[in-house]
């Protein structure tokens, strides 16, 4: 009983955060659901698009609505690792104190990620995975719930730092920002050239995104699914047992762990708000590509040939769903 009540309850909020967002945010539908999926879920999200799709509002919309404390960060090639963490300034009576810097804050937008020097990226990286920054020797805590928000353009590539695999791997989901169509479009400039706009409301508290979490990792899932799950990581393997024909012909690496610990979580919160216990074939399915993306390498094959990930990925599941089919592996 207290299961269903917990399931209802995690409807209920994640709805109500998503309707008020959507309030600001025209169409992306997809985008948006899945970006809270990451925020229930406990991880990062790196955001891909051009400018102007709305990336930075949506982030902003969301802290708003759930009332956390945001902060910016707009990523310079000249940025040092200070002007993220913080540093020790002389104050009154001649003693040095810590002055916090932005990343101290419930939801950080690190804007253009991927313009900053990769010693700045290593006090984002720290950040991302202890949930601390370490400076002048001494460890400072990150407040939770605690999020990383990046935006990238695919496009302009001048004056760019690629992240480096590691950094990319601590993102839960990488999604990509499409353009909208026109109806959306029409809908945007009537929204932002007329005399009112719309303001996000706060419908919910970090209290209740910690409850989102814990109530996320109590979903149970069956050993079939879960070996269902695994074998889409193997398969985006290009050696080993398990491995597909288009990951041995396209890929230079796979998968991490990390990446079959997101596809899981992520199939528990899609549970969830399908108003199931219990995660199935489908909920992961449903989150291969954003769980995925970022995290298998592709080889010069691949890009000779004109395959992205999301197209590699497309045939792993193809593959694995044929696999899962076979009688003789029943």
């Amino acid at each position: 009983m207290s299961e269903q009540i917990d399931a209802t309850w995690f409807c209920e909020t994640f709805e109500r955060v998503r309707s008020e967002v959507q309030k600001v945010i025209v169409g992306q539908h997809e985008i948006v659901e899945s970006t809270l999926v990451g925020l229930a879920a406990n991880g990062h999200v790196l955001l891909e698009g051009m400018p102007g799709l709305g990336k930075t509002l949506l982030v902003r919309s969301l802290s708003r609505a759930l009332s956390l404390d945001f902060s910016r960060i707009q990523f310079t090639p000249d940025m040092m690792p200070a002007d993220v963490t913080g540093t020790n300034v002389l104050g009154e009576g001649r003693i040095f104190e810590f002055r916090r810097g932005p990343v101290f804050s419930n939801i950080v937008l690190a804007d253009e990620i991927n313009r900053a020097t990769p010693k700045t990226q290593s006090a984002m990286l720290e950040a991302m995975q202890e949930r601390s920054v370490t400076v002048g020797g001494k460890r400072y805590e990150l407040q939770e719930p605690f999020l990383v928000m990046a935006t990238q353009n695919p496009v302009e590539q001048e004056g760019t730092y690629p992240l480096p695999e590691a950094q990319l791997d601590r993102f839960f989901f990488k999604l990509i920002v499409p353009y909208p169509t026109k109806d959306e479009l029409r809908e945007v400039v009537n929204r932002t050239t007329g005399s009112q706009e719309q303001e996000p409301q706060a419908v919910a508290t970090k209290e209740d995104v910690l409850r989102l979490r814990a109530i996320v990792r109590e979903v149970p899932i069956a050993n079939a699914v879960l070996d269902y799950g695994l074998s889409l990581i193997v398969a985006t393997h290009p050696e080993g047992e398990g491995s597909s024909p288009v990951a041995q012909r396209y890929c230079r690496f796979g998968s991490s762990p990390r990446g079959a610990q997101s596809l899981i979580t992520a199939g528990k919160v899609r549970a969830l708000l399908a108003g199931r216990f219990n995660v199935s074939k489908d909920d992961l399915r449903a989150s291969l590509k954003p769980a995925l993306r970022h995290r298998i390498l592709l080889n010069f094959e691949a890009e000779a040939d004109g395959m992205t990930a999301d197209k590699v990925l497309s045939q792993v599941q193809e593959f694995v769903d044929t696999q899962d089919r076979d009688p003789i592996k029943v």
